[in-house]
Formats: C-alpha cells, structure tokens, sequence
C-alpha cells in the first residue's frame, strides 16, 4: 500500500506509541472484536500483573443511614447466615467525615456497611464494590494502563491503603489493600456483580476491564430475554464475565429500565431460592420483584431495611 507523505509520520508515530504502551483514543485496538481478537487480549493482559487475591475478599458497598443501620445488617445475616465485624466509627475518606462501619461476612459474599454520621466526601457513595488488591500502587497501575481512569488516588485508611477507579461506562469500585493480609475461608456460592452498561461503551468496558483482571467470557447473548432485567419483549445483550476477583454479569441495555432494575449492585447465587426468601421477608425484607425464570434458573428481587436493593438467584442443577 502506498502511503501519502502526511500518512507515513502518522503511521511511525502510532506504532512508536504503542511499542511504549501509549494508549491512544477512541480508534484504539480495543474498538470492537474485529480490531481487538481474543489472541490480541490475552497478550495485552499478559502484559499486566495479576493483582487480584479471590472473590472471597470483594465487598458489595452498601450505605445506608444511620437509624436503619441494625436492621439492615441483621436482616442480612438472617437470610444468608455468617457474623459481622464489631461496629466502629471511622474516618474512612481522604477528606474529614466520620462512618459507622462493619464488615458482613457470609457463605454468599461480604459487605462493607457504611452509616455516615457527616455529610459523605465526593465520589464516595458511588463506588460499587471494593476489590482486594496484592499491592494498592501496582493495582492502580495496571488499572491505569487497561484503560480506568482514578478518581480519587491512593490514600491510607485505618486497616490499609484504598483508591477509587472508574471504567469505560461509569462502572465505579473501590481498590483496597491491608497492612495485615486478612485470611477468609473461600465462598460457598460466588455471588454477580451485576454492571449495567450502554452499547456505545459496553466493548470497550468489557476489554479493558479483563484485561485488567486476567478474566475471561464464561457466555455472551447478544439476543438474550429483555424479561430477566423487566424489558419483557425485548432483546438485550448478557455478558457473563469470570476472573480472580470472582463472577461479573454485564447488561447492555438503552438505559430505560423499569424500578429496581438497575438499582442492584449484586446478585447472592443461594442453594434454595424459596427457602432464601422466607427467610428474608420473616427478617423484614421486601420482594419487589417474584420468582421468575431466567437463562441459567430462577431469580428474585428483593429489598433489604435501609434500601439495599439485590437479585437472588438459584442456578438449575
């Protein structure tokens, strides 16, 4: 191919960028599947490292207010079991606020419960999830180099070290990592991080986001049944994604969904389904949403004292 005087600096500079691990815009390899083949994934994110330590140690961030603190943590553990941490009041942020705060430990996923007692420091509250990292430095790092960006940088806590990263699409979490590893036995039942994400950035999150994590695509329905997020009628892509820091379940949706779609942050994956939820409305949680069929089994929505919106889902044997 012949090339045009302007055409050929252009071209050596694109590729001197890349050689130096330059990410460049929108026409980045990472556009869509044609430009960015698995083959060319797995050997960016050989590039990475692996920083993540097991879906037993990612929190679900839950906030709630300070008077509904006590029935939404009992509520809880009353439909799935485990124990909490001791409740302490904390300075959490990098700025000046004061937190409640208790870990939620149970066979289906953790918590990290926080009743702000001070108006809560911008961006804190809509971080997602919090995700245990091998060192807090590298991980953002590596973050930084899949594409994230970072919204607020690293800083000390009183247990360790945290940062908030944001992904293509507005998906929102929490990095943190312990001066004192902590040592959790592994979970019984892996629960979803439920991502709702539109079609213009939805290739674009799910690249970097596993080059990131070192994970891969267990399924993806591009003509999957609206029903399961109460688009009934209509078609929606389900990307179900899987890595060290435990199971992602993607929807790529227009945006117009229906109350609590899009509410939930997670969804608990119980033995029982039935069983789960009269456990949970004898505890004095809601069903917004009833039993119902779905690609991989049943599934429920629910609501938890305090606003705690969640999917509980039962796979087929």
């Amino acid at each position: 191919m012949n090339l045009s005087a302007f055409q050929r600096p252009v071209r050596a500079l694109v590729v001197a960028l890349a050689a130096l691990g330059v990410m460049l815009p929108a026409s980045s390899a990472f556009a869509d599947d044609a430009q960015y083949p698995q083959s060319a994934q797995a050997k960016q994110s050989a590039q990475l490292p692996v920083v993540s330590v097991g879906p037993q140690y990612d929190t679900t961030h839950v906030y709630v207010a300070n008077d509904d603190i006590d029935a939404f943590v009992n509520s809880f553990l009353a439909t799935f079991g485990g124990k909490a941490s001791p409740r302490a009041v904390f300075t959490v942020t990098p700025t000046p606020s004061k937190t409640a705060s208790q870990y939620v430990q149970t066979p289906v996923g953790m918590l990290s419960v926080f009743a702000f007692q001070t108006p809560v420091p911008y961006p804190f509250g809509n971080e997602r999830t919090g995700y245990l990292v091998t060192d807090i430095d590298t991980a953002v790092r590596a973050a930084r180099a899949a594409g994230a960006d970072v919204l607020v940088e690293s800083f000390d806590d009183p247990i360790g070290k945290d940062a908030i990263i944001q992904w293509p699409g507005g998906l929102t979490m929490q990095l943190y990592w312990h001066t004192k590893a902590p040592s959790y036995a592994p979970l019984a039942y892996v629960p979803d991080n439920r991502v709702y994400v539109s079609k213009y950035e939805a290739q674009n999150f799910i690249k970097r986001f596993l080059r990131f994590s070192h994970g891969k695509i267990v399924s993806d329905n591009h003509h999957a049944d609206g029903a399961e997020i109460g688009k009934p009628g209509e078609t929606i892509r389900r990307v179900r994604l899987q890595s060290g820091f435990g199971n992602m379940l993607v929807f790529v949706t227009d945006g117009k969904l229906p109350f609590p779609y899009g509410r939930e942050t997670t969804g608990y994956d119980v033995p029982d389904l039935d069983a789960t939820l009269a456990k949970a409305q004898a505890a004095g949680v809601k069903v917004l949403v009833p039993v119902a069929q779905n690609v991989e089994g049943r599934t429920a929505m629910v609501e938890f004292p305090g606003g705690y919106v969640a999917e509980l889902h039962q796979r087929a044997k």
